[in-house]
Formats: structure tokens, sequence, C-alpha cells
């Protein structure tokens, strides 16, 4: 599963590979949990074990690709 962030103010997206194991439904509940509370930070783990943190408050918007 592919995961693209906007963030706000930024011409660029965030992407993170979960590979075919991610979750949609475990990914819509961290995001929203994060949004939830604007002084969290929403963290993803990758197939290759990187980890990625965007704060809450600059989150624009997130796509969830299942497909890949």
């Amino acid at each position: 599963m592919m995961v693209r962030i906007g963030v706000v103010q930024s011409p660029k997206e965030i992407e993170v590979d979960l590979g075919a194991d991610g979750d949609d439904n475990d990914v819509r509940t961290l995001v929203e949990a994060a949004i939830a509370d604007e002084e969290k930070m929403l963290w993803l783990a990758d197939k290759r074990g990187r980890t990625v943190g965007v704060p809450s408050e600059r989150i624009a918007y997130v796509e969830l690709d299942p497909g890949t």
C-alpha cells in the first residue's frame, strides 16, 4: 500500500510504501488520531523499516492506494 501525504505550504508530497502488508483501516485510524490532536505526529514505517513522521497540524491530505 502506498500512502501519499500532502503537507501544508509545500508543493511536494511525502510518499510511504507500506508494502503489501499495509492495512487500509490501520492507516486510517492512525491518520484520524493524529488529526484529532494537533499536537501529535503521524508516524508511519515503510516496508524497508524507514520511519517517517509528519506533524499533524501540517497534514493537508492523505491518499491511500491499496493497489501497490
